[in-house]
């Protein structure tokens, strides 16, 4: 959630009332945020203005700057109506030639006419495009943004891929003209700029945005030219943004000129650039302000939140929220709802649904009971199952561990003596090596949490009950399959605690003991059986358990018990002797 630091006075004075912390703060509760500090205390005495650091929805992108959290408050406390966002005829255009296609294939941009910047505003500016690096840009590696003074280029813009030793220009800031390779092992070091090279770094081209006079506007996504910086006395704004992410960009030029445009000298009226795909030989006018159309049922809004709202009485909760809706002519259980260019967030109707609630207030929904039974969630009955488990193993005397479903490949195979069966669930691209497959035992992750916690004293008795993943031929490839497995460390292996432990489960699932003898007569009831095919375990200390679950059935294996092998204990680095049994929770049900 990215944390938006705005002028205390400023934003006040833009709302139109001084509000105290806790008002303040009981506001960005209504409506959504939080208000994470208020710096008032902190600067006393200093020459620093106020802060307050708000902290918004990461996906409230026009909320990352104090023009977008004003105007957010502004219309939901019913004191501003929408800008009326307006394009004017577009005087100049965008080249994107083919050979952009091998790096940063998209291009937007826009201009802010007759702009009047102040230090804050423009500081704003500044903030704004950093926010958006940092969070839907995703550090600039989809999209990246350049702002520039227009009077100091002349149009028409190319946006080209050249080879780095043919990019000359001075870098923002900066006095000494460098190529390509230059800048790079300029900032390579740089604390700010040097996390962005290796974006094009390998690259055999360089993006790069040129003006008709070959002028080096700015080399994406790295740094701008100094020729064109922006600065306080700048009156027309050229904005240019590249990308690998089409929709993305569109989001990102539509969020700069919405926010800014505000302080043109037209307000909220900016002039678009014709974009021009050389490659494909199309053309399209950027920034797009068309709103898109979303038809919503009143009744499911309704019935999520527990209303009997008309639909002009959820068209003008919406308006709060800067949306606009209207009820449907063709349908009275319908609204058409056109969704601002600030709202990119919106994508369906639960969208909305939400909006409506927050306008309405959460304070103010009331409780309710469903009518009907069918209606209230019911727990699934494998978790019935395994409330059970835990409660049963809990009062025998074992704590609950909670490992993570991800291990490596090896310590799922290789580490426990087993080969691969072919039925994990492999990630076609882990972060890394310990997050390789979906575990198929609950084993790995048992032995993992014994081997963090081995300081502690002796014994050490611990459970899970959790789900394990296995391929199969459904629809979905795979299934889950709830599992539960205990395991004891000590001095010794404490063999016959795990199988007491074992025998406190089946009884509580009322499935007696069986003897060899019973066991060939049909009875109900479970029994273990010597096995040493499960590599895992001690030669000759290790079982299979066997399970009827009603007299004359067929017995099958539901899990393993025994002794761990010297070797699973020397790769999970545990330097006592361990105990543990495992079962298939599912043949409870």
């Amino acid at each position: 959630m990215p944390t938006v630091a705005v002028d205390k006075a400023d934003l006040f004075a833009l709302l139109g009332k001084n509000y105290t912390t806790d008002e303040f703060d009981e506001l960005c509760f209504q409506f959504g945020i939080e208000l994470d500090e208020d710096t008032t205390d902190d600067v006393k005495g200093t020459d620093e203005r106020p802060q307050l650091k708000i902290e918004v929805g990461a996906n409230r992108y026009d909320m990352l700057c104090i023009e977008g959290i004003a105007q957010a408050l502004n219309e939901y406390l019913g004191r501003v109506a929408p800008p009326n966002y307006r394009l004017s005829a577009p005087t100049t255009s965008l080249t994107v030639k083919p050979s952009t296609q091998q790096i940063r294939p998209y291009a937007c941009a826009a201009i802010l006419r007759g702009i009047h910047f102040t230090q804050r505003s423009y500081d704003s500016f500044i903030a704004l495009q950093d926010k958006l690096h940092t969070n839907l840009c995703r550090h600039r590696t989809l999209v990246a943004m350049g702002t520039h003074d227009l009077d100091t280029l002349k149009p028409p813009f190319t946006y080209e891929a050249l080879s780095p030793s043919e990019i000359k220009f001075v870098p923002l800031n900066q006095t000494v003209e460098l190529d390509g390779h230059q800048l790079m092992e300029f900032y390579e070091k740089d604390k700010n700029l040097g996390k962005y090279l290796h974006i094009i770094r390998d690259s055999p081209v360089y993006p790069v945005i040129l003006d008709s006079n070959r002028t080096v506007c700015s080399l994406p996504p790295i740094i701008n030219s100094d020729h064109s910086k922006v600065s306080l006395n700048t009156k027309n704004v050229f904005i240019e943004i590249t990308a690998t992410d089409r929709t993305k960009a569109e989001i990102v030029v539509n969020q700069l000129v919405a926010m800014f445009s505000r302080y043109c000298e037209q307000p909220f009226s900016v002039e678009p650039v014709e974009i021009i795909s050389a490659h494909n030989h199309e053309s399209r006018i950027c920034p797009n302000f068309t709103q898109r159309t979303l038809k919503c049922e009143v009744p499911y809004i309704n019935s999520c939140l527990g209303l009997q709202l008309s639909p002009a009485e959820v068209c003008k909760l919406l308006s709060k929220m800067s949306v606009q809706a209207a009820p449907s002519q063709s349908d009275k259980d319908i609204i058409d709802v056109k969704i601002p260019i600030t709202r990119p967030d919106i994508l369906h109707q639960c969208d909305v649904m939400e909006d409506c609630a927050i306008a309405y207030g959460y304070n103010n929904l009331k409780k309710t009971t469903p009518k009907t039974a069918a209606t209230v969630a019911q727990p699934l009955p494998i978790n019935k199952v395994a409330d059970i488990l835990r409660v049963a193993s809990a009062q025998s005397g074992w704590l609950e561990v909670m490992p993570l479903t991800l291990c490596s490949h090896d310590e799922n195979f290789k580490f426990l003596n087993n080969l691969d069966d072919s039925r994990a669930v492999k990630l076609a691209n882990p972060k890394t090596v310990e997050y390789q497959v979906v575990r198929t035992s609950l084993v790995p992750g048992i032995l993992k949490t014994i081997k963090e916690n081995k300081d502690h004293s002796l014994p050490i008795r611990v459970f899970e009950c959790g789900d394990i993943v296995l391929k199969d031929d459904s629809e979905r490839g795979a299934s889950n399959q709830r599992n539960w497995c205990a395991a004891y460390a000590g001095k010794a292996s404490g063999f016959e605690l795990i199988q007491g432990l074992l025998g406190k489960i089946m009884q509580t699932f009322r499935t007696p003991w069986l003897s060899a003898a019973d066991a060939k007569t049909g009875k109900k009831g479970y029994w273990i059986e010597q096995d040493d095919s499960v590599k895992m375990y001690f030669a000759g200390r290790g079982a299979r358990i066997m399970y009827r679950a009603k007299a004359e059935a067929p017995a099958h294996n539901i899990g393993t018990i025994g002794v761990l092998h010297p070797e699973v204990l020397t790769r999970f680095e545990l330097p006592f002797a361990v105990s543990l049994a495992e079962i298939n929770a599912e043949v409870f049900l």
